[in-house]
C-alpha cells in the first residue's frame, strides 16, 4: 500500500543504504546527489527539525556523506548518537578492542580478495557481494569471532554479516528519540529497506505511526515503495 502524504506533525526516521541511496558494490561508493541533500534540508525545515537518520553505518561516515544535514543521526545500529554535526556519543557500555576485531577480520578476509572488510568504531562487517559463494565462509568465521567477543551480536544484512554491540538497535534508537524534542508528541514515520530495519518499523507502528518498506521482501510495514527513487518522489510530493 502506498503511504499517505507526510504531514507537518510527523517525526521522520530514515535509513540510508537502500533507502535514501542505492546500495553500491562498496560502502564508500554510494552516490549522494545534491537533490538528496536539498531534500533533507527542506524536510528538516518542514518538520521543525524532527528528521533523523537511523543506520547501520557509523555516524562519521554518514556525516561525511551528508555534511550539510542538520538533523540527528543514530549510527552503528543505534550504538552511536549524534545530536548535531561534530558531536558523537556512545549509547552502549560494552568495552571491546575494536582495533583487534578489525585486524582479525582482515586476517580472515585475506585468503578471499572478493571479501570486503568494513571497519566500524563499534564493530566490523564482512561484505561478500562481490562473491556470494563466500556466504558460508563468512557466516562460519564471524561465528568464530562472536565466540571470542560475547558482548557482541551477529547482524545479517544484504550480502554482509556484521558484529555489533548487543542491547542496542534501530528500534531502541527510534524509541529514545521519540522521548526528546523535537520528536516528542509527533507521529513517527520510519522508512527502511532491510530486515535490520524491521524492529524500527514495528516500533514506529507500535507508537501510533507507520512504516514504509523500500523494495521487495516480507515486512511488518503497512506501506511499501519500490526503490529509493520512489521514496524520493514520495518525500518530494510531501514537500509541495
Amino acid at each position: 500500500m502506498t503511504p499517505p502524504k507526510l504531514t507537518p506533525d510527523a517525526a521522520l526516521f530514515l535509513d540510508f543504504d537502500g533507502c535514501l541511496v542505492e546500495i553500491a558494490d562498496r560502502p564508500d561508493a554510494v552516490v549522494v546527489s545534491s537533490q538528496l541533500r536539498d531534500r533533507l534540508g527542506h524536510l528538516h525545515a518542514m518538520l521543525d527539525g524532527a528528521v533523523a537518520l537511523i543506520s547501520g553505518r557509523d555516524v562519521t561516515a554518514l556525516r561525511g556523506f551528508l555534511p550539510d544535514f542538520a538533523g540527528i543521526v543514530a549510527g552503528s545500529h543505534g550504538a552511536e548518537l549524534s545530536l548535531a554535526p561534530g558531536q558523537i556519543d556512545s549509547v552502549h557500555d560494552h568495552a571491546f578492542d575494536a582495533a583487534a576485531l578489525h585486524a582479525r577480520a582482515h586476517d580472515l578476509a585475506r585468503p578471499h580478495p572478493a571479501l570486503l572488510v568494513e571497519e566500524k568504531p563499534h564493530g566490523v562487517a564482512l561484505h561478500y557481494r562481490a562473491d556470494p559463494s563466500l556466504q558460508d565462509y563468512v557466516e562460519r568465521v564471524m561465528q568464530d569471532m562472536l565466540q571470542d567477543n560475547p558482548g557482541l551480536m551477529l547482524q545479517p544484512s544484504k550480502m554482509a554479516l556484521e558484529l555489533r554491540p548487543g542491547g542496542v538497535g534501530k528500534d531502541s534508537a527510534l524509541a529514545g528519540l521519540m522521548q526528546r524534542a523535537p520528536f516528542a508528541g509527533r507521529m513517527p514515520v520510519f522508512a527502511g529497506d532491510d530486515h535490520t530495519d524491521e524492529p524500527a518499523m514495528q516500533q514506529a507502528q507500535a507508537l501510533g505511526g507507520y512504516a514504509i518498506k523500500v523494495g521487495e521482501g516480507p515486512t511488518a510495514a503497512r506501506h511499501r515503495l519500490s526503490d529509493p527513487d520512489a521514496l524520493a518522489a514520495w518525500l518530494d510530493a510531501s514537500l509541495t
